[in-house]
């Protein structure tokens, strides 16, 4: 059994997803499950290209791609990983840290960019997982296998299926968060406006919290977008 099985869901985002690819040195302890939403020929040549990568077609949505890899992972453990990020030298050996009865968990939030909005977002962040125990899936959701199968997967939702199973997994059982920094792409916060990101997800998910259904907040989120 491989130590690490990362789970990416990819949809109309290759550059991305090939740059990621490309940062994963080949490991015997890990694989790869490239989730295609689409059907990309120079996508399935990229993850075909690596030793260690694997590509799978399903049905778009975040939720049924991450599902539909984790179906056929073979890891002890599950990192569900955006296209966009780039994992932190020594990734490996923080998750193989991660001692029984520890079930789940996430990497610290940080944005690769050097403006100072950057920063403020990553202590807000920080004070958000630190009081609310609400991490997003932009900082690489890791599972225990068994623990992921036990949970029944992520719902099927088109937005909030991160939220959603992160409550679920931290009243199952013990979670923690790897200390060290999983750098993802500051693309989005750029072309929409720094703090005005960050404020509509923080509006979103205080809209799901008080019952607004995750239809609703999808047409909401892709009509301001």
């Amino acid at each position: 059994m491989r130590l690490v099985s990362i789970v990416m869901p990819v949809l109309d985002d290759r550059d991305a997803a090939r740059r990621l690819l490309a940062q994963i040195s080949p490991d015997s302890d890990v694989d790869i499950l490239v989730v295609d939403g689409g059907a990309d020929p120079s996508l399935e040549d990229a993850a075909r290209a690596h030793p260690c990568a694997r590509y799978l077609r399903a049905r778009p949505g975040r939720a049924a791609q991450m599902n539909a890899g984790a179906e056929v992972a073979t890891g002890e453990w599950l990192l569900f990983l955006h296209a966009d990020s780039e994992l932190p030298p020594g990734w490996t050996g923080a998750v193989a840290a991660l001692r029984t009865p520890i079930i789940g968990g996430w990497f610290q939030f940080a944005l690769d960019d050097a403006a100072w909005q950057a920063r403020a977002i990553e202590r807000m962040v920080g004070w958000r997982v630190r009081w609310l125990r609400l991490p997003y899936g932009d900082q690489g959701l890791i599972v225990r296998r068994d623990a992921f199968r036990a949970l029944g997967g992520f719902r099927d939702l088109p937005l909030m299926e991160d939220v959603e199973f992160v409550r679920r997994l931290i009243r199952a059982g013990e979670v923690g968060e790897v200390p060290l920094p999983l750098r993802t792409s500051a693309r989005r916060w750029r072309r929409d406006g720094w703090f005005r990101r960050s404020t509509r997800n923080t509006v979103l998910v205080a809209l799901y919290l008080l019952g607004v259904p995750p239809a609703r907040l999808a047409t909401w989120y892709h009509r301001r977008r």
